[in-house]
């Protein structure tokens, strides 16, 4: 029988990916990186298929496992 050996868990990254979607139904998405620690983003940015500044927040990214 051979010896199991421990391995030692990585530790969580200290940003996270994270989606903006935009607030106008359009499905259009920025993606950017944060701390893991700070609150979500919300931020006015331009919406080329709106074609005007609408407000994107923070959503779940689908990451398939």
């Amino acid at each position: 029988m051979g010896r199991m050996r421990s391995v030692a868990k990585k530790a969580k990254a200290r940003t996270i990916i994270v989606k903006l979607l935009s607030t106008a139904g359009t499905g259009f998405f920025y993606t950017t990186r944060r701390p893991r620690t700070t609150a979500k983003l919300s931020f006015m940015k331009f919406d080329p298929r709106a074609n005007q500044n609408v407000l994107f927040n923070e959503a779940k990214i689908n990451r398939p496992n």
